[in-house]
């Protein structure tokens, strides 16, 4: 299987965003993710958020058919093998996986929703709604699942499910780890900011794996 090159990234990424700025249901687009911060590496993947225009917001049968024509285009010109959909709120992220392992991200918005929710948002056409940041993660329901985890961890250590084990140790571990995270004031999600620790936090967590 080969592996894509940034060099063959940056090609797709602007074929797609000549896609996007010729599509008459959308009126703009921003990248998210790595390509808006300085943190663009060798393994990166495209995010692109896209706006459909308000008359295809508010048109079910339009806002299918520009996910049929994105999902199609992905498939038959990039090499698309697989999808998965996520929902955050109303709006449809769709997660591509290419023959080449490069994972595209494409995010369908409303128009009425189009802003950004975080600080990686760098807006390549059209215009964007005022910034609207995401509330802050809350301790509180991580604990929980903490000692959630941690009840479970010894009910099966006792029901001798060694493998039960190992599962629910890694989700009580997981969430302590977006815990200090949240304390170190460095990104928590998917403990996408645990190798940005202090050196003692970070030799901790390292530790624990």
């Amino acid at each position: 299987m080969s592996i894509f090159t940034p060099d063959q990234r940056e090609q797709l990424l602007n074929q797609l965003i000549s896609a996007a700025e010729n599509d008459r249901n959308l009126c703009a687009a921003a990248h998210t993710g790595s390509a808006a911060s300085l943190r663009l590496d060798r393994w990166s993947d495209i995010d692109l958020a896209l706006c459909l225009r308000p008359t295809a917001s508010h048109d079910q049968v339009v806002h299918d058919q520009v996910l049929k024509e994105w999902t199609e285009r992905l498939y038959q010109d990039h090499g698309a093998v697989a999808h998965v959909d996520v929902m955050r709120g109303t709006t449809l992220f769709r997660v591509f996986l290419l023959k080449n392992t490069l994972q595209v991200d494409l995010a369908f918005w409303s128009a009425d929703e189009f802003a950004a929710i975080g600080p990686n948002f760098k807006l390549i056409f059209g215009e964007a709604n005022p910034p609207r940041p995401s509330p802050p993660q809350n301790p509180q329901a991580l604990i929980g699942m903490a000692w959630l985890y941690a009840l479970h961890v010894r009910s099966s250590l006792a029901r001798g499910r060694t493998l039960q084990v190992e599962y629910m140790l890694s989700g009580m571990r997981n969430h302590v780890f977006e815990l200090t995270c949240l304390r170190c004031g460095v990104i928590a999600n998917q403990g996408r900011g645990l190798d940005d620790l202090p050196p003692t936090e970070r030799d901790a967590a390292a530790g624990c794996v």
